[in-house]
């Protein structure tokens, strides 16, 4: 049996810790939410992004740290929302995004993903994932969170909210970064970060 190591989650997002915690189990990571808000810089890069925040939370709690940040970019509208993609479901939500794209024939869009580990013991290290899809042309499906109602990944009919979460897991960007992450913690064969 693989025994856990708790890493704390800076997120109040309840869909994001249960998806990274069914990804992580494999590797013997329980991640805890932690739902205090990060620290939030400015930038285009959602890897500056989530490396500053890691950075001011574990400086801060002085305990390991798990920060995550997400954008989906879009091809026809120069990379929007990118990193305002949280922002951007807030104020116009899945229907504002296919407005924007009304006629557009390019549905072309990349969710892209950065984690940012920071633990006194092994310093700030970080993991990118990426998921190339286009964008539906209405919403679909019931499942996943944010955008995942008209995110397609490339090669499949469906839309992230209609798959399964396990499915969903295998194409998605978040996946993909946490399970590089995963791979890498695991490989140091540490009791604690």
């Amino acid at each position: 049996m693989i025994s856990m190591v708790s890493i704390l989650f800076i997120t109040s997002n309840e869909h994001k810790v249960e998806e990274a915690n069914r990804i992580l189990s494999q590797f013997g990571i329980q991640l805890e939410m932690f739902p205090q808000k990060k620290i939030e810089i400015q930038s285009k890069s959602l890897l500056k992004i989530a490396k500053y925040a890691a950075h001011m939370a574990a400086k801060r709690l002085k305990s390991p740290v798990l920060v995550e940040d997400s954008g989906l970019f879009i091809r026809a509208l120069k990379g929007f929302p990118g990193p305002f993609s949280s922002y951007i479901h807030e104020t116009i939500g899945c229907e504002g995004v296919l407005k924007l794209l009304s006629g557009i024939e390019d549905r072309y869009a990349v969710f892209k993903c950065a984690v940012a580990f920071c633990s006194p013991s092994l310093g700030l290290n970080t993991f990118q994932g990426r998921s190339i899809g286009r964008i539906s042309l209405n919403m679909r499906g019931q499942a996943g969170f944010g955008f995942d109602p008209i995110f397609v990944p490339h090669g499949e009919e469906l839309t992230f909210a209609e798959m399964l979460p396990e499915q969903k897991d295998r194409f998605s960007h978040r996946g993909a970064a946490l399970r590089a992450f995963g791979s890498w913690l695991s490989s140091k064969s540490m009791a604690k970060p």
